[in-house]
Formats: structure tokens, sequence, C-alpha cells
């Protein structure tokens, strides 16, 4: 069974709502959803993916048609927030950085706090477990950052990085992220709900 979602003019989460909804009323094999931003279609061939969905991007002007297959055996498969590991016993701590710099005053200052704020997480050890950059905080994940290599340790040790889609587009750097997965709000919520500590900066 096919079914095609029309979500033109739709920002994140609302197109991966769309079709977490349509998978959870019919039993799919197919689905096409339709989105107009490329948040949107990341968003949404990631979460088809975490469903064991073949996915395939059909570009038409400025539309991209996300297309995704499975085969019956996986049709049972209940939709859950893509990137979101099960719940383990270990203490699960969650950093929200919306901001390139630590406190208010001096800029410069304010940007070398937010660096020894991140290099210093790691003495969390494995109770850190998920950072979500949002806002001016996603400028911290892009090409040029300071931040890169702290970043990139962390995720080596296993912490789960998300990095907002719709503050990276707001920001015209969808292509110069350079760390972690692009998510929406429906993964962030998930996040909050999931950990046992949530830490905003």
């Amino acid at each position: 069974m096919m079914k095609e979602i029309d979500c033109r003019g739709l920002a994140c989460p609302a197109p991966v709502l769309q079709t977490k909804e349509a998978l959870e009323t019919e039993p799919l094999t197919k689905i096409k959803v339709t989105v107009d931003n490329e948040a949107a279609k990341q968003n949404v061939k990631r979460f088809l993916e975490s469903l064991q969905f073949q996915v395939s991007i059909e570009i038409e002007d400025s539309l991209f048609h996300v297309i995704g297959t499975r085969t019956d055996q996986n049709v049972q498969a209940q939709p859950e927030s893509p990137g979101l590991h099960a719940h383990s016993e270990k203490l699960k701590i969650l950093v929200v950085i919306a901001t390139d710099r630590l406190g208010h005053g001096d800029e410069e200052l304010g940007k070398r706090l937010i660096l020894n704020f991140l290099g210093t997480l790691k003495e969390m050890g494995e109770d850190l477990w998920r950072l979500v950059f949002l806002n001016n905080g996603v400028k911290l994940t892009i090409k040029g950052s300071e931040a890169l290599k702290t970043l990139k340790e962390l995720a080596d040790r296993g912490v789960d990085i998300l990095v907002c889609g719709t503050c990276l587009s707001h920001f015209n750097l969808l292509d110069k992220k350079q760390i972690g997965e692009t998510t929406n709000m429906l993964d962030i919520v998930t996040s909050m709900q999931l950990a046992d500590k949530v830490i905003n900066i």
C-alpha cells in the first residue's frame, strides 16, 4: 500500500509528524512525502530510514519527493524518533546549547568560555548522553568552528549530537554543518522526555 503526503510550505517538524501519523494509521509499504526545503527533506529521510525504509529522493524544480519503500515483514515496526537509543540503566544527561558564547558581557570572553565548557563536558563520563544545538548554537557545528575538534572527540566517545535543521536553514548554514545529525523539534522534545537530566545553556 502506498500513500502520498504533500508537505509543501511546512516547516519542521510538521513533515515528520505527518509522516509518522500516516505510518501509525496504515500498514504502508511505500510512502511519498513532498517537501520544499532541505531541512524537511533530511529529517523525513532520516525518520523513514530509522523505520527500515529504503529511501530515494526525486528532485522536481524546487521540490523534494522523499520516497520510502520497505518489505512486508518490516511493516509492523513501530515508528520512533530518529536517532534515539534505548534508554539504558545509566544516567542520561542532555545538554541543550542555544548559543555560540557563554554568558553576557564581553563577546570574545563568551566565545572562549563556551569552548572551555564543551571541552570540560567529557568530565561527565558516560552519563553525558546527548548534545542538542539550537538557535545560534548551531554555529558551533559548522565549517571553521573552533569547537569542531572537541565535538568530534565527544562524538567518538559515543555522545549523540543533534543540530536543529530549522535553525541551520534560518542562518543558511545547512551545507556548512560538519558534525552531528540534522534534527527537528520532535527529536528534541522526545530527547527531553527520555533524558534523566536536562541542562540548558
